[in-house]
This record gives structure tokens, sequence and C-alpha cells, in this order.
């Protein structure tokens, strides 16, 4: 594991923390049952198995 060998400024570490922002999931449009539902891309496959049932 990297170990910092100096200690990093306050403003240097808020500043570094403020860039890792999470992105919104890429929805990607699929039929389940004849209804088009927006699921994130990452979860088509279980959606499609249907381990997963789309909220309406």
């Amino acid at each position: 594991m990297a170990v910092p060998k100096r200690k990093m400024s306050r403003s240097n570490t808020r500043h570094r923390r403020a860039r890792w922002n999470a992105a919104t999931p890429a929805l990607v449009p699929i039929t389940v049952d004849g209804v088009r539902h927006l699921v994130p891309q990452n979860l088509v496959k279980a959606y499609e198995r249907g381990l997963l049932r789309p909220e309406d």
C-alpha cells in the first residue's frame, strides 16, 4: 500500500478530494414484458434474466 512520505497540506487534500465526483450511470433502454424501461448499463443482463424487476 502506498504511504505518503510527507504531510499533505489541508488545501491540497481538499482540492484532491473535490475532484472525485460520482458520475450518473448511463441508462440503456430495454423492454421487459412489452414495457420499455431505462436501466443502468451494468444491470441490463440481470433485468433480462429476471433477477431484478423494474420499478414502475
